[in-house]
């Protein structure tokens, strides 16, 4: 567990990286709490002066314009989350529900939202007490917020539903004894607060962005393996060839692969005079490939670090002009946008890394034993590993389809147009897994090759890459039950062992 003091507004991505993986202690700098007290003094005022505000003394959606009795609006605010707790499906990780908590105290701590500031306190001793609410993954279209699985993040605030402390399910009472609370009893406007906002698909997002970042460095690394292993060239990893065209996602992963490969090791020396012209696409492209894809999750990262810090609620609270206005933040478009392209990046990592894999159990292309394996024909070796990646590749493939461009009307069509940031967040998870397992294979066959060359050394940096993954995994010098193997494999991709690799400042939130 470390220490977080939450100063609004000023989360940065490795801080983020490190909530999605590790338990957290927080604290609210006292700086924000002007701000939270104004904030909640306007939505008391508003009421006192009989004024009519969307979501304080009114209606929800199309309900909007039914006016609330004054001592109805608590139960108003009670109504709301539990209503809005419509989830369905298996229940989201405790590392995504914790990221989306404290982006949600984030949000409110910026003194918006017109809550009180014992909400935000009792939100963040949940998180500190590591009192997870169960909150189904499935039930928001991305506008007006990620409703459903924040109702179900709220309930256990008021008393209500489940949750979940070391690795243990339990009821929203001894939940609440745990964290040392009593059920709250919400004031006008804070159960809308509460459940207006992107932090759902925001923290399904970051997750994608975070194992998009791991799987580009895991698949940097491996594609340099997978050079040498094939005999490939290291002239197309120049640096003139890059800065010439001038995309900086291409240039500086070119930078990565000569930081990998190094000068010519033993077996680049071995071919250096060889007759062969060109690499196929799958090694000498790679830098225009994977820059592309770097390109993409640096934009993805720019785009959710500003909606980490964001205030998405709706009505607005500014209590300097004692207005408060309704808006559509709630509305995750830019979310759901750069979930796409993050998606599009960990399908195309995969779908290279498959090719690379192909070409070195292709014993034409790479020049070792058909399919990494002595004795062919009595051993299959890497024939059915590859199948499972090809699998894997189609698949992310159809999961890779832009879920920015649905929407479906909700709240009989006052919510006429909206985002899927939810889902486009959610199946990144999906698609890392199956990225992973696609650079899994690779791993243990551009060892497996490398062993092949021996007692040629390759680089440096790829020696010590194929090191990491022998100490869990021996070669191959017959057929053997090869799923562990995978599985150790991505496990090691899984715990980013390669990210060190990597120069720093390459990656977003390293």
């Amino acid at each position: 567990m470390f220490e977080l003091t939450i100063t609004p507004g000023e989360l940065d991505l490795a801080t983020l990286r490190r909530v999605s993986r590790e338990p957290v202690h927080l604290a609210l700098d006292p700086a924000a709490l002007p701000a939270i007290h104004a904030s909640a003094a306007t939505v008391s005022r508003v009421i006192e002066q009989g004024r009519v505000v969307y979501g304080i003394n009114t209606g929800f959606g199309l309900l909007a314009n039914t006016r609330i009795p004054v001592d109805q609006l608590d139960e108003l605010q009670r109504s709301i989350v539990l209503s809005h707790a419509a989830g369905i499906g298996t229940y989201m990780d405790d590392a995504t529900v914790r990221l989306m908590m404290v982006l949600k105290l984030n949000s409110l701590a910026r003194g918006f939202s017109g809550i009180r500031l014992a909400v935000l306190e009792a939100l963040m001793k949940l998180v500190n007490a590591e009192v997870y609410p169960l909150v189904p993954k499935k039930g928001s279209v991305g506008a007006s917020g990620d409703l459903a699985p924040l109702a179900h993040m709220s309930c256990l605030l008021i008393g209500e539903g489940k949750a979940r402390h070391d690795g243990r399910e339990i009821d929203a009472s001894e939940a609440l004894r745990i964290a040392g609370l009593e059920p709250i009893a919400l004031a006008p406007k804070e159960g809308l607060a509460l459940l207006n906002g992107t932090q759902a698909s925001t923290a399904f997002a970051l997750e994608g962005l975070f194992h998009a970042e791991d799987l580009f460095a895991g698949a940097i690394t491996i594609g340099a393996m997978s050079v040498e292993a094939a005999l490939g060239s290291r002239r197309p990893f120049d640096a003139r060839i890059h800065v010439v065209r001038g995309q900086r996602g291409q240039i500086d992963a070119a930078t990565c692969y000569r930081h990998l490969l190094g000068d010519l090791s033993e077996i680049g020396m071995s071919h250096h005079n060889c007759e062969k012209v060109q690499d196929p696409y799958s090694l000498r492209c790679q830098p225009q490939v994977m820059g592309a894809c770097l390109t993409q999750i640096r934009q993805a990262a720019e785009v959710l670090v500003c909606e980490a810090n964001s205030v998405s609620d709706n009505p607005l609270v500014f209590a300097d002009d004692e207005e408060i206005i309704s808006g559509g933040n709630f509305h995750a478009e830019p979310v759901a946008f750069a979930a796409d392209n993050l998606a599009l990046a960990i399908a195309e990592i995969g779908s290279l890394s498959e090719r690379r894999m192909a070409l070195l159990i292709d014993s034409r292309m790479s020049g070792l034993p058909a399919f990494l394996v002595n004795n062919g024909g009595v051993n299959s070796g890497f024939m059915i590993a590859q199948v499972t990646s090809a699998a894997l590749a189609s698949e992310n493939k159809t999961l890779a389809h832009p879920a920015s461009v649905d929407s479906l009307p909700t709240s009989a069509n006052q919510e006429d147009h909206v985002s899927m940031a939810t889902f486009a967040g959610r199946r990144l998870a999906d698609m890392a897994e199956n990225t992973r397992g696609i650079l899994a294979v690779e791993l243990l066959a551009a060892a497996q090759g490398l062993d092949f060359r021996a007692p040629l050394r390759a680089s440096e940096g790829v020696e010590v890459a194929k090191g990491r993954l022998r100490t869990h995994v021996p070669f191959y010098d017959k057929d053997r039950y090869f799923a562990p193997d995978i599985e150790a494999a991505a496990a090691l991709l899984g715990r980013a062992s390669y990210n060190d690799l990597i120069p720093a400042g390459v990656l977003p939130s390293l």
